[in-house]
């Protein structure tokens, strides 16, 4: 059974980028990417350094199948939920959790839907519930308790009418007010973008100056260029909070499991969060099916090999330096680009067990010969 408060479909604050470890997860579910309204394939991607160097990257292409894609979360969540009743799930929509409470066999749920009330007794919860897990803060754990707001928060917006040629690349665009955060923009199709940018929040960071920021960052040359004039805004900009402290909340509490947003699975270097939830959420269904232990070994080692990274993006010679070095040559364009879209475990050089014959050059998703 899936509870949820929210009808679907619902929007949801994203940047709507699907990497290389996204779409191998979407793939393997049994995602028809036709059935998700907005879906765009990418290719090309362009990143511009705080120097204002721009270095182009390509991602295989043809048979080898695909490696990034951008789709609204609106159209993306729906179509997750429709293949969850097609797998047999009874799909709650509007149903909010109240009460929770747990046993040596189980967990019992208190929900309201349309001024009902229903109580649930299940052998195991996942609880996929947001960086502020209701379900964590019913059953008491200890983290609940602690006032949280993230390490990232993000800002972003559709656009319409933007025909520009270089619109229809996935841009990312390092400023150095920004840093180690970023500003992006992601095609989608019909000549709609979503533009945003992430900040890392930190001490003596204020996110209460996005709002100015967002104004100002839209009239810089180089991402105006790529907007183009004929760009019109759609609705407002909205904001959210990017939950990237992996560890440091407990994935387990009795047969509560978490993941996602609520297991704090957010990449810290990049505040992408759509592969981890996939990740976590399928190994949480098999430590339930399996009866083993629910741990993200891989989640673990890249987290901490992201927040080191992070931590030296914070300087604008490092940046500088790094983008200048991953393209110095058409390997170490191919090779980070694969790295940065996640076709590998980040951490892969501290995961022996995740070692394989080609694991650095595997073949796209979606393939047509599938």
């Amino acid at each position: 059974m899936v509870i949820d408060k929210a009808r679907f479909p619902r929007d949801k604050c994203c940047g709507d980028g699907l990497t290389t470890g996204a779409l191998r997860r979407l793939e393997r579910l049994g995602l028809d990417p036709a059935n998700v309204r907005g879906w765009q394939w990418v290719d090309d991607v362009r990143i511009r350094s705080t120097s204002g160097r721009v270095v182009p990257y390509e991602l295989p292409r043809g048979p080898e199948g695909h490696y990034a894609a951008v789709a609204p979360r609106l159209a993306l969540d729906h179509a997750l939920v429709e293949l969850a009743r097609v797998a047999g799930a009874d799909v709650c929509e509007a149903t909010t959790l109240v009460d929770a409470s747990a046993s040596t066999d189980g967990v019992t749920l208190t929900c309201t839907s349309d001024g009902a009330t229903k109580r649930l007794v299940a052998s195991w919860v996942v609880g996929a519930d947001g960086m502020w897990s209701p379900l964590r803060k019913l059953l008491g754990g200890p983290a609940a308790a602690t006032p949280y707001l993230g390490e990232w928060h993000a800002y972003r917006q559709y656009f319409s009418d933007v025909t520009t040629p270089d619109s229809r690349h996935l841009w990312v665009w390092f400023e150095r007010d920004l840093l180690p955060g970023y500003a992006w923009s992601f095609p989608l199709p019909d000549g709609r973008v979503n533009v945003g940018f992430g900040i890392e929040r930190r001490h003596g960071v204020q996110t209460k100056v996005m709002k100015d920021l967002w104004t100002d960052l839209l009239r810089r040359p180089h991402i105006a260029a790529v907007l183009g004039p004929s760009a019109v805004a759609e609705d407002g900009p909205k904001a959210w909070p990017i939950p990237c402290s992996f560890g440091s909340a407990p994935l387990q509490l009795g047969r509560a499991l978490f993941v996602g947003d609520a297991a704090r699975a957010g990449d810290v270097l990049t505040g992408e969060g759509i592969g981890q939830a996939l990740q976590s959420g399928i190994a949480a269904a098999e430590s339930i099916l399996s009866g083993q232990p629910y741990d993200e070994a891989t989640l673990r080692t890249d987290h901490l090999m992201a927040a080191a990274l992070s931590r030296l993006m914070r300087s604008d010679l490092v940046c500088r330096s790094a983008i200048r070095a991953t393209g110095v040559s058409d390997w170490t364009r191919r090779n980070f680009v694969r790295w940065m879209f996640e076709d590998y475990p980040r951490g892969i050089a501290l995961t022996p067990r995740t070692w394989r014959r080609r694991a650095l050059s595997g073949p796209g998703t979606f393939r047509a010969d599938r």
